[in-house]
């Protein structure tokens, strides 16, 4: 724990000094990753047309977390997350340009954009459980809750004005872009430099394959865990069409970059408004059936968006999208992190970070693909119809997960 968090002992995770430069460098690395985002799939798009081509973005993006899950986790538990983080984004940073240079040689290969993304993936595979862990060393455990809320509203306020920022910067050029996603890059790595080492627990347990397990271990021994982790996983894995959303724009909405802009942020004003509601309305009961009910709603309202033909439905649909996610993202996150032993957190958030990225990477790679398939409207309408299935499924696998009623450990084992 930091000094301030001794000092003054707050459920408000703004009133400690080091959380203010995480939130910051959460909103600027959210900033920078939207806008390249929104230009990274215009631009294949535009080029190439081919749906699976979006989907192989994701699933970039992806497969480093995968295939360096025992490495990521342990690095976390054992370096100073700070410097990891940094690291990262100096990595990041240098993708960035990568992109800049690509869109500056107007090539017409996009191959190259994949190589960029699977070194940005990598990256992005070390810091996700650097960050997830570094965050409960920074607040008190009766701030956490507030905090894990108020830091995904940054990377949910990004999302409201960076897919929208991004076409409009694309629109005016993609070196405008991706310098403004690496200039924002060089703030976030000032940003968390400026974060005090916190005092943690250092492990001094020998490398072992068993020490790289007990990630994996600690999440298959606690059953609401396990249940938390994995429903939102295949609920957003099925339910996910933000891969779609160029060829709704260009194809089904007959619309431009500045529109996908929009698209790409109505999910993050549907859950900033409800990250909002939770800061000031807590969950403090009926936990788990509170997050089987959103999660059953984000399948439900992506089927609307799925069946729509209007912008003006397509907006409110994803907003709902948004919004319901929130709550389950807010449910799943405290869990993890009060449940889990400082000791053994970056391992745990290295298995989280390849669920979180097999929901929404690999998720899109799912859609992508059905859609090449069988079209773009019939991928997100049975794709939402499959979350809300897994939302019925899982309350019934994990009935102890549907009767937890807090967020800390007073629960029903089952």
């Amino acid at each position: 724990m930091t000094t301030d968090i001794l000092a003054a002992p707050s459920r408000l995770a703004f009133s400690y000094r080091n959380f203010r430069f995480f939130w910051l460098t959460t909103l600027l690395v959210s900033f920078a990753v939207q806008i390249m985002s929104v230009s990274i799939a215009w631009q294949i798009y535009d080029v190439t047309g081919e749906a699976l081509l979006l989907g192989l973005v994701g699933l970039s993006l992806f497969l480093p977390s995968l295939l360096l899950i025992l490495v990521t986790g342990l690095t976390a538990d054992r370096f100073n997350r700070r410097v990891i983080m940094a690291i990262c984004l100096g990595v990041e940073l240098l993708c960035a340009l990568g992109f800049l240079a690509f869109s500056n040689a107007e090539a017409h290969e996009v191959w190259p954009i994949f190589g960029i993304l699977a070194v940005l993936g990598t990256a992005r595979a070390f810091w996700g459980p650097s960050a997830q862990s570094l965050a409960p060393n920074l607040v008190p455990p009766e701030a956490l809750a507030n905090a894990i809320t108020v830091n995904a509203s940054a990377w949910q306020a990004a999302s409201i004005m960076g897919p929208a920022v991004g076409g409009l910067l694309y629109g005016v050029g993609p070196s405008v872009a991706f310098g403004t996603g690496a200039g924002l890059l060089v703030l976030a790595m000032i940003s968390v430099l400026l974060i005090s080492k916190p005092s943690i627990r250092e492990s001094h347990q020998a490398t072992s394959l068993e020490t790289m397990l007990a990630g994996f271990r600690y999440i298959f021994a606690n059953k609401v865990v396990l249940g938390a982790i994995s429903l939102d996983m295949f609920a957003v894995l099925m339910g996910g069409a933000v891969a779609l959303l160029p060829i709704y724009a260009k194809d089904i909405l007959h619309a431009g970059p500045a529109e996908l802009g929009f698209l790409r942020a109505a999910p993050g004003i549907g859950a900033i408004a409800m990250a909002l509601f939770l800061t000031r309305f807590p969950i403090r009961d009926h936990a788990g059936k509170l997050l089987f009910l959103f999660v059953g709603l984000f399948g439900a309202f992506t089927v609307l968006f799925g069946l729509s033909t209007t912008i003006w439905i397509s907006v409110p649909a994803l907003a709902l999208v948004g919004a319901s996610d929130m709550v389950s993202v807010t449910i799943r996150e405290t869990i993890m992190q009060l449940w889990t032993p400082e000791q053994v957190r970056g391992r745990v958030n290295a298995v989280n970070s390849v669920f979180i990225g097999a929901s929404n990477e690999l998720g899109e790679f799912r859609a992508g693909t059905v859609a090449h398939f069988i079209g773009p409207v019939p991928a997100v309408v049975i794709g939402g119809i499959g979350s809300i299935a897994i939302a019925v499924l899982w309350s019934r696998i994990f009935q102890g997960l549907r009767e937890q009623r807090s967020l800390d450990r007073k629960m029903v084992e089952g």
